[in-house]
């Protein structure tokens, strides 16, 4: 589920809380090294301490089991090291869990736990490493073709031994060998170091100590994330960005030699190329991660790049420079930077007009702007009156907080809104911007949500239900009531993605844990494609509730000229529909029909 994303922020090691600062700098990625990541012993401790000093709340303890888990998953991208069935690692993970635990929470005088799993790590390494290149040495039998691009690695559930891997992989890395001879040599070197890195046993226990700490984060903050500076896209929420990085890709699988393009190539790419390396670094053996955070440095580098490529039907690599812009015309279009698709309205009968119904899947960083131009947009185009807007944020997991305040200026310019509530207890109240008159909407509006709509989403709906501007049609919404800042770890050695903030709404209602009750109860049916997720309230480890403070403007609250809260829709006398979704019409006919707003005085200035 994406997270409620603020601007980026940085905090200077050392300074606390006092010293996050603004940046709104577009993410520029470096390339990744394609080793293992490390971290020595302080700096675990220094970012573990980060984490707990700056979470909105208490953190609960770590299960040493869960965390010996988490450690091993994290330890292990291929399926070799620490979570295949004969590996001897897991036990030795689980046995010096509790200790390994206690030295990055900063018990214990030095990181001997995890000294002692880098030495087991070190020689299950060296005797899968001797064993692929025995069978390396051996191997005749494998297809050229098929050994660079099918796929090798399993999924999150890994039965394989990780000697039959190691075998496979050196079958499959030696038939490449042979069929591109010298050209091959580099990317066969760096399969080789890759999955079986020749690290003394100190190095091991810094690539321990690295998957401890990205095991811990999510164990105390399930929003939460750690990611080494190779690694840092994997912590942020890019698609939601306004200017999102390119993408070379959108799916791929990782093969013994390299990587596949399955779908979304960016030209000169196209499907079915096996990348074997990206602005020369080869791609045989990086975890997936740097496999995303490669594609998307590449993509955004200043000046051209080059990627080496095996293409089906050819027999020996070809070089491809990759610019802005292709003169390939037998190339599929370009993915990487495209601009995402503006928000689309649906016009639909209502009474004596048209109700506008904008579906938001997400809550972008620039979704105030694309709503307030979709609206404007059939502003222009005439015809029946809008008798009102119906913002769709069923499914919708939610997003950035900049995003819902931009939205809500729409509907609610100037009005204080959210206060947000970090751990030392000091509380911040977003506030929406005033709107130039053009984009604004006084009229009618409502919102669809349903139990997958989440966090930014809430924001919006629950904002506007707050301020009685406009009700929810739907049933109860996910809870998530807390947000994220993205922070350089204490260490300067990556990334965190952390809750900082519990938020409320206008009205100070509580939001975490306990979701937004609707207006108007209407049991939609799960949307296609829908995941199926618990509330936020049985995640493990999720934040407390919390109930904030009324801030809402009484003078916003009171604006309409006839002293009711509420902007009432209209009757529509039966005149509703046809829509795309017939849910949609039933919502629409409740909204109609529903009881006319209680007139209350205005308070008194």
């Amino acid at each position: 589920m994406a997270a409620p994303k603020r601007v980026l922020p940085t905090e200077r090691p050392g300074d606390g809380l006092g010293a996050v600062i603004e940046d709104e700098r577009p993410h520029t990625f470096r390339v990744p090294s394609g080793d293992p990541p490390t971290l020595t012993c302080d700096a675990a401790r220094a970012i573990i301490g980060q984490v707990r000093r700056n979470l909105a709340y208490a953190p609960d303890a770590v299960a040493p089991r869960a965390f010996a888990t988490a450690t091993g998953d994290w330890l292990d991208p291929y399926g070799l090291w620490t979570v295949a069935p004969d590996t001897p690692l897991g036990a030795a993970l689980e046995k010096r869990a509790a200790d390994l635990l206690g030295e990055i929470e900063g018990r214990g005088a030095d990181c001997a736990a995890a000294r002692d799993v880098g030495r087991a790590l070190a020689a299950w390494v060296a005797e899968l490493r001797a064993l692929y290149d025995r069978d390396h040495a051996a191997s005749t039998s494998e297809d050229a073709a098929s050994a660079a691009s099918d796929p090798i690695f399993e999924g999150a559930t890994v039965t394989r031994p990780a000697r039959a891997l190691a075998s496979l992989l050196a079958q499959r890395v030696r038939a490449v060998e042979r069929g591109l001879g010298a050209s091959g040599e580099p990317f066969v070197a760096a399969a080789r170091a890759r999955y079986f890195p020749s690290l003394d046993d100190d190095a091991w226990s810094r690539v321990v100590l690295a998957a401890a700490v990205r095991a811990y984060v999510p164990l105390v903050d399930p929003h939460g994330a750690w990611a080494p500076l190779d690694e840092e896209a994997s912590v942020y929420e890019v698609d939601l960005e306004a200017r999102p990085p390119g993408r070379l890709w959108d799916k791929s699988t990782r093969t013994a030699i390299g990587l596949r393009i399955d779908t979304g190539a960016a030209a000169p790419l196209r499907a079915g190329d096996v990348v074997l390396s990206l602005s020369g670094v080869a791609t045989a053996g990086m975890p997936l991660e740097q496999l995303e955070q490669l594609g998307y440095a590449t993509s955004e580098a200043k000046v051209a790049q080059q990627a080496v490529v095996l293409r089906a039907g050819e027999k020996s690599p070809r070089t491809l420079t990759l610019s802005r812009e292709s003169d390939d015309p037998s190339s599929p279009p370009s993915s990487g930077g495209a601009p995402v698709d503006e928000l689309t309205a649906e016009r639909i009968a209502f009474g004596n007009g048209d109700a506008i119904v904008i579906a938001i899947r997400d809550v972008r960083d620039d979704v105030g702007d694309d709503l307030a131009h979709a609206l404007l947009r059939e502003r222009e185009r005439g015809g029946r009156p809008i008798t009102g807007v119906v913002l769709d944020l069923r499914g919708n997991g939610g997003g950035s907080t900049d995003g819902a305040v931009a939205a809500l200026g729409i509907f609610l310019p100037g009005a204080p809104l959210f206060p947000m509530k970090r751990r030392d207890g000091t509380i911040e109240t977003d506030r929406a911007p005033e709107t130039p008159n053009v984009d604004r909407w006084s009229g009618p509006v409502a919102t669809l949500v349903d139990g997958e709509t989440a966090s930014a989403a809430e924001m919006i709906a629950g904002a506007l239900t707050a301020y009685r501007r406009g009700p929810s049609v739907g049933t109860v919404t996910f809870g998530k009531g807390c947000a994220q800042e993205y922070l350089d770890d204490a260490a300067r050695a990556g990334v965190l993605r952390l809750t900082t903030l519990l938020y409320a709404l206008p009205d100070g209602a509580a939001v975490q844990r306990v979701g937004l009750a609707p207006t108007i109860r209407f049991p939609f049916a799960p949307q296609p494609g829908a995941q199926s997720r618990d509330r936020e309230a049985l995640l493990p480890h999720a934040p407390p509730s919390w109930r904030g403070p009324d801030v809402r403007d009484r003078a916003i609250l009171t604006r309409s000229d006839d002293g009711t809260y509420e902007v009432a829709w209209p009757a529509h006398g039966g005149n509703v529909g046809p829509c795309r979704d017939p849910e949609v019409c039933r919502a629409l006919r409740a909204l109609g029909a529903s009881t006319p707003p209680k007139r209350v005085a205005k308070a008194a200035p």
